[in-house]
């Protein structure tokens, strides 16, 4: 709220509307114009001292110096999401069940606890998907929660890795990419190679040319050793 706090600095102190602006991040004829009470909205002034982004000393210090730059003690804090289930937006939200039978199949180890949390579902939910009792059983198809977008392959991989530990199992390894490895491995195998042989034939041209200019620029030096 910098323009409630740049009014209340312009009521209550003899800051400078320089100062003002560079503490609030405003430009200095919004402050100005704040000051004039011609800004385009009316603002209720909000005390930063009570805020605790600034202590009355610092602003002494500054009435007393046009040229002190005022420091922030912090800034506001931000709005933290703490609790509730994961968001998930409304165009993915009918594929949260088709997740959710995916890992049912595929990692029964993991809680339906976790698997909450991860899609951003509930309990219920998750109980009539694997008791086949959902209202919508007929239409779900097991898919990979990551390619569905509900979450991504590093949060389902600690997840797996987790409830595995818990459970005393080794947890599963994913060898879906593991030809494609092998290929990439081999691809960046041949260009190494290619550019390998590219220099060498680059450096026999080099070396051809300066030879074939030297000949060039001494006609007769093959035939120095017979003269």
């Amino acid at each position: 709220m910098p323009h409630a706090t740049a009014s209340w600095l312009v009521d209550n102190t003899a800051l400078s509307f320089d100062q003002i602006a560079e503490f609030c991040g405003l430009h200095i004829l919004e402050v100005q114009a704040i000051a004039d009470d011609t800004a385009g909205t009316k603002y209720t002034g909000r005390d930063p001292v009570r805020a605790h982004e600034i202590t009355m000393e610092e602003i002494h210090k500054g009435e007393a110096n046009p040229d002190y730059r005022l420091k922030m003690l912090k800034g506001p804090e931000p709005v933290r999401r703490t609790k509730g289930p994961r968001y998930t937006p409304v165009s993915k939200r009918q594929d949260k069940p088709d997740g959710i039978a995916w890992i049912l199949r595929n990692h029964p180890e993991i809680s339906d606890g976790a698997i909450g949390k991860l899609i951003g579902t509930t309990r219920t939910t998750i109980a009539a998907i694997r008791d086949r009792t959902h209202w919508n059983i007929s239409n779900i198809v097991p898919k990979d929660p990551v390619t569905l977008g509900l979450c991504s392959q590093r949060e389902l991989d600690a997840l797996v890795t987790k409830a595995a530990k818990k459970a005393g199992i080794e947890a599963p390894t994913d060898s879906r990419l593991d030809g494609d490895r092998e290929a990439l491995i081999n691809e960046l195998r041949r260009e190494r190679e290619d550019a390998t042989r590219r220099a060498e034939e680059a450096l026999k041209s080099e070396s051809d040319l300066i030879s074939g200019a030297a000949k060039i620029l001494d006609p007769f030096s093959d035939n120095k050793g017979h003269l």
